[in-house]
């Protein structure tokens, strides 16, 4: 043949950062984006906030100067209807409200704090790692990180606060009644206050990160396991993660392209291996920490429920939580594919990992009910009065639909296997990935503030228990050298150190494992052990080796959890398909 098609070609390797950089990737985005759309998603993201939240003082001012009199006059009646108004607010809308304004927050410091930042910071320690010693301690690579990321953050915060300066003269907090017959007097002091809000707050909140960065447990390696307890439970946990199941025979993966296995032959070959090792020793959990297909899309599914139902010893072992990949892939063949924040078919793909996670584990794991502070019922039971209405919108699909269903995605998180016993080993599941409407940029990180309540209140509720805590994203960038600065903008955890000292008083009782970077670390912040496991169908050709790991976890003496030497699996490919 001219062309071999089981080899792939050129096509396969269009989204690859395995064969093209990401400057060559945007550089052609550029032509393929929806120009309509993306004025549209501009307008509906940014825009219409944007002015909202420079006028908001303008209409709020002149709105209580005019009113203010006539609620007065009300004498005492008048602050007793503004507490029952406010008291019924609270009541029924709070939580909604909170959660929305949580989600603008992270949103704004994703869109334009947070890379900022990052690229500062990571610019800097590039820079600086160049002069630093190949043989230089850890002590003093640990302090590199917290200088550089204190300089980071107070060069963004002047750069923004020089712009908010720069503004300020243009800018007017207080309006009339008499300025709503004329709007258009508004459209520039309410630009103005707008840029001059956001810059200000750019500034504080790029401060405040790299204070964050500079004064927590910075991260290293880890520099030696613990030794087994001559007594006690141990437990063995094989921990997957990025296997990016393809849903075509010949298919290849969007981020390695022909640089990496095609089709699932390693999958079933990983399973293989795994069946076999649990054959001979039992494993007590399968943890696949997302990404388990490559876009999200229903043949990938497919396949992937089909590879593990031919090892049910291993299926009921198996726990798995959202990737980027399975939610966050607007089009697996066009990265360029834009989606507004209306559309549905980001709520498809999270229908469709819910009812994966269902499948695999909705009788095992229970979902944390957050009113009352405590692990509440199984994932199927709370999914049940559901499950005509998700089946409906997955059969017609359309917006109608889709209303509603957020919020049962938003509320299933987190997942927990509890403990067998008051002081045996559990399993916590977050969702962590942020909200996204564009294949390019799928890949950041968030676990709501609720979310890490509802965590925190199941570790209180078994406080002899040790704990897994899974998630895809990675809470820390690695303290590894890179070399090359594209290397270093990483996409951790937008609030990754908030993550990590949340966990912090709890850090000797376990340990956190995740996947996302397809890399091969393990370390700790101070006394947080975090895991982070290489993908078995990633990084490697069809004739190269992959592996992944089976972790042994023992009850310490003291009360702890053990994190021991693990098992490291080589998987040799097979004969080519």
């Amino acid at each position: 043949m001219l062309i071999e098609p089981r080899h792939g070609d050129a096509e396969d390797d269009a989204s690859s950062t395995k064969t093209h950089s990401l400057i060559a990737i945007a550089g052609s985005l550029l032509g393929e984006i929806n120009l309509p759309k993306l004025a549209l998603a501009w307008v509906i993201l940014a825009l219409v906030p944007g002015i909202l939240l420079g006028v908001a003082p303008l209409l709020v001012t002149a709105w209580f100067g005019n009113i203010s009199g006539r609620i007065m006059a009300l004498a005492g009646i008048g602050p007793l209807l503004i507490l029952v108004a406010v008291g019924a607010i609270g009541w029924f809308g709070l939580r909604p409200l909170f959660r929305a304004a949580e989600r603008s927050f992270w949103s704004l410091n994703s869109l334009a704090v947070q890379p900022g930042y990052v690229l500062s910071r990571e610019g800097l320690r590039h820079l600086a790692e160049r002069f630093l010693p190949a043989g230089a301690s850890e002590d003093s690579r640990a302090r590199l990180r917290a200088l550089t990321a204190f300089a980071a953050g107070l060069g963004a915060a002047l750069v923004a606060g020089g712009i908010a300066t720069a503004v300020w003269p243009a800018t007017r907090w207080s309006g009339e009644v008499a300025d709503l017959a004329h709007p258009l007097r508004l459209a520039v002091p309410a630009l103005a206050n707008t840029v001059a809000v956001m810059s200000g707050f750019f500034a504080v909140a790029a401060l405040a990160w790299g204070i964050a960065d500079a004064i927590m447990d910075q991260p290293r390696d880890l520099a030696r396991f613990d030794d087994a307890p001559a007594t006690g439970r141990q437990w063995r946990v094989a921990h997957l993660s990025d296997i990016h199941v393809v849903g075509e025979r010949y298919g290849f993966r969007i981020e390695s392209g022909r640089a990496g296995p095609r089709g699932n032959e390693r999958l079933g070959l990983v399973l293989e291996r795994l069946a076999a090792i649990h054959a001979e020793a039992p494993l007590d959990a399968v943890l696949i920490t997302g990404d388990m297909t490559d876009a999200g899309r229903s043949a990938e599914w497919a396949e992937f429920l089909d590879a593990l139902a031919r090892h049910p010893q291993l299926a009921k072992r198996t726990l798995i939580l959202p990737g980027n990949h399975d939610v966050n892939i607007v089009d697996r063949a066009n990265p360029a594919r834009l989606e507004l924040p209306t559309s549905p078919g980001k709520r498809l793909r999270q229908m469709r990992t819910l009812s994966a996670m269902e499948a695999v584990q909705g009788a095992r794991v229970h979902v944390v009910d957050k009113n009352a502070g405590e692990i509440g019922k199984t994932l199927s039971d709370r999914l049940e009065p559901h499950r005509e209405a998700i089946g409906a919108f997955a059969d017609a699909g359309g917006l109608r639909l889709s209303m509603g269903l957020s919020a049962i995605w938003e509320e299933v998180f987190p997942m927990v296997l509890p403990p067998a016993q008051a002081d045996g080993l559990g399993v916590v599941l977050l969702n962590s990935n942020a909200e996204t409407h564009f294949s390019f940029t799928n890949a950041l990180g968030l676990v709501a503030e609720e979310d890490m309540r509802a965590m925190l209140a199941a570790l209180a509720q078994y406080p002899q228990a040790r704990w897994i805590i899974a998630l895809h994203h990675h809470p820390v960038e690695y303290p590894q050298r890179a070399k090359a600065f594209s290397e270093r903008i990483g996409t951790a955890l937008i609030n990754g150190s908030r993550f990590v000292r949340q966990l912090k008083p709890h850090g000797r009782r376990l340990v956190a494992m995740h996947g996302h970077r397809h890399v091969d670390w393990i370390g700790r912040c101070g006394a947080l052990r975090i895991v982070s496991a290489p993908s078995p169908v990633m990084e490697a050709t069809n004739d190269e080796p992959t592996a992944f790991y089976i972790h042994r976890l023992a009850a310490g003496a003291d009360g702890g959890l053990a994190l021991l030497a693990p098992e490291r699996v080589e998987i040799s490919p097979g004969n080519p398909i």
